[in-house]
């Protein structure tokens, strides 16, 4: 997605989005144009979250602590589907382990 729309981008979509009551024009793909929407809808419902807190004052401020609370999750995301991915390649080298094993004493036997 991107946030203007280049010369050449003639299989763009212009996308109007809503986020914290200030309307933005964003060109993006037309086949990205549902993910855009629904990006925006989450920005907008974290920041408003933010603001409603009373913690937060001024849109940059806000727009900056949505920013790194959507990046601290994404990166805990990461990192939970790199604990997983490797859980899962040690599963699958112990049950390989155990079908060659299995084998090899199948092989054994019919000896």
């Amino acid at each position: 997605m991107s946030g203007a729309e280049k010369a050449g981008d003639k299989d763009a979509a212009r996308v109007n989005v809503r986020i914290l009551e200030k309307e933005y024009i964003v060109a993006c793909p037309h086949e990205e144009r549902s993910a855009l929407l629904d990006s925006a809808e989450l920005l907008n419902a974290r920041m408003r979250e933010i603001r409603d807190s009373g913690k937060v004052v001024g849109l940059d401020r806000i727009a900056v602590i949505a920013a790194l609370n959507l990046a601290n999750e994404l990166i805990q995301l990461q990192n939970r589907d790199q604990r997983t991915e490797a859980d899962l390649g040690n599963r699958v080298r112990a049950l390989r382990d155990r079908i060659e094993g299995e084998l090899a004493r199948g092989r054994q036997l019919e000896l």
